[in-house]
């Protein structure tokens, strides 16, 4: 997802098309992940999380090799939406994984140290795709995707073993159906994954807006939007250091209350710096870092909140909470860029700050509902 970043605007010449289209690269990758997760979850419930990861694995190697030789930018989005269905089988059973074989609170430490690892990715991911765009142009990304998708499937075959031993019953759509239902009768699952789908989406909504906002209203290169993007990255690095050290011992509550505060700061500073009419890399990467760090403390813990309503169902919850991240970050992703790209927006913040600030709301409704439930439950 990020290493491309940097080349979004220079997509748009090189497969002669617009901003609009060359974003749904990104937010059809992640309706695409979105989906894939709803079914991925429940047959890892039923048949293992490690075949479901390793066939998942080869179909992001098929869609990587694809987007190479993709001619047109709709070639390229199709072989985008391959290469989500088969990475997000990663993505969605690395925290079912942890969730069978930790406790609520320890899994919630044990994601945020899991996470704090694959930030690695985000942090040098756009540094790396702005060097790569200027070598290689827009391509150059895209290779590095396939190197990094051939690296994981190969060590997942020689080292990943199998941690689901409470296999569910049934089989097919009824059986799929019926694990769903009985999730979804559960109002705190759906009040942590709530938190966790409007905290991630704020960090989508900037996603949507500022590649193009750098280059259009800064004149940024590439490898300087890279760098930059690096802020977001050191605050979600730090955000996860402290979970992994104090979720386990002041519980999740409190660490889902504490993070989902955060984006508010970046929101407001963006809000200022706008309404100053100052317009710097500083006044845009930087209010990210608090972004970063606050879903960074939440993330974790709301995840392990969805995920341990009903330990037996984590897969089909850790899949359903993933699909309400990524796909509502989608729209909101889209909706930024297509506002930026729409004649009545010229290059500014506004739209990509609204879209922030609808998502700090809702995840405070989010976070309040969590806090009475728990208490409800004596938690």
């Amino acid at each position: 997802m990020n290493i491309y970043l940097p080349s979004l605007s220079g997509m748009v010449d090189a497969f002669e098309t617009t901003a609009g289209k060359v974003q749904l690269t990104m937010s059809l990758f992640f309706v695409a992940i979105a989906a894939a997760q709803l079914v991925l979850g429940p047959l890892s419930d039923r048949f293992g999380r490690r075949p479901v990861i390793l066939w998942g694995m080869v179909l992001f190697v098929v869609g990587s090799v694809l987007c190479l030789l993709a001619p047109t930018i709709e070639a390229l989005i199709a072989a985008r939406i391959l290469q989500a269905i088969g990475g997000c089988a990663g993505l969605v059973l690395g925290r079912a994984i942890v969730r069978d074989l930790y406790e609520r609170d320890k899994a919630a430490s044990m994601i945020g140290y899991v996470t704090m690892g694959m930030t690695v990715g985000p942090m040098v991911g756009p540094a790396i795709g702005g060097f790569l765009d200027e070598r290689f142009g827009w391509i150059g990304g895209f290779y590095m995707m396939l190197v990094l998708g051939v690296l994981v499937l190969v060590a997942a075959m020689a080292n990943l073993h199998e941690t689901n031993h409470r296999r569910t019953a049934g089989s097919g759509l009824a059986g799929l159906w019926r694990n769903y239902r009985a999730l979804m009768r559960e109002r705190l699952f759906w009040a942590y994954s709530l938190t966790a789908m409007f905290t991630s989406s704020v960090y989508f909504s900037y996603l949507g807006g500022a590649p193009f906002i750098a280059a259009d209203l800064m004149d940024m290169e590439p490898a300087e939007i890279g760098l930059y993007f690096m802020f977001i990255a050191v605050g979600y690095l730090i955000g996860n250091y402290i979970s992994g050290r104090l979720a386990a011992r002041i519980g999740i509550l409190r660490m889902v209350v504490a993070g989902s505060l955060l984006p508010a700061v970046a929101v407001l500073s963006l809000i200022v710096s706008s309404l100053a009419q100052v317009h710097h890399p500083l006044t845009l990467f930087v209010p990210m870092f608090f972004v970063g760090l606050g879903n960074g403390i939440c993330l974790p813990s709301a995840i392990s909140g969805a995920v341990s309503v009903r330990p037996d169902l984590a897969g089909a919850a850790s899949g359903l909470t993933g699909s309400m991240q990524i796909g509502f970050g989608a729209l909101t992703s889209a909706a930024v860029a297509w506002f930026l790209s729409a004649s009545m927006f010229p290059a500014t913040v506004w739209p990509m700050t609204a879209m922030m600030l609808a998502c700090v709301a809702a995840t405070f409704a989010s976070v309040s509902t969590v806090r009475i439930l728990e208490s409800a439950q004596g938690g």
